[in-house]
């Protein structure tokens, strides 16, 4: 996902662990499937069943805090979660996020400049476009690009194997 899009936005706080993102006791179903109504359920029951397809998130910092569950990005993007915008990722969640295909966007001025509900322009490697404001963002290293671009690591070293 490195193309240019308009998203709704779902507007999130500082420290969303992967605890919020997707409980431990919903990690014994059997799909992922299975798992996403349960999305961020402590913190809002109800936002599983809100967020549509191509929406995306802005959050706080240190956003996918807490256990190195692979669950957490594959959820969000199981929701139809275009991109993460956040102040800051967990180091593990951020590898994970894009080990699935989700890209992730680190900006600490977004949050401030949204509300949910708000459409917001973002082209990854460029710039995030919010009420008026433009905000740039650093451009992701090529490897990286690959594999958002294929879907996610194991369909990046397929292609890249001449399997797919």
């Amino acid at each position: 996902m490195t193309e240019a899009l308009e998203a709704k936005v779902w507007v999130l706080g500082d420290d969303i662990d992967t605890d919020i993102i997707i409980p431990t006791e919903y990690l014994a179903l059997k799909t992922i499937d299975d798992m996403k109504p349960y999305a961020f359920s402590p913190l809002r029951p109800e936002l599983a069943g809100q967020i549509a397809p191509g929406d995306v998130i802005v959050a706080g910092k240190n956003f996918g805090c807490g256990s190195s569950r692979e669950q957490a990005p594959e959820i969000i993007k199981a929701l139809g979660i275009r991109c993460v915008i956040a102040k800051s990722f967990a180091r593990i969640f951020f590898r994970n996020a894009i080990n699935n295909g989700l890209l992730l966007i680190e900006n600490d001025g977004v949050q401030e400049a949204v509300r949910e509900g708000d459409l917001i322009q973002v082209e990854p490697g460029k710039a995030i476009t919010a009420n008026g404001q433009t905000f740039p963002i650093a451009s992701l290293p090529q490897n990286l690009l690959e594999i958002l671009e294929a879907g996610g690591l194991v369909k990046a070293m397929r292609k890249k194997n001449g399997l797919e």
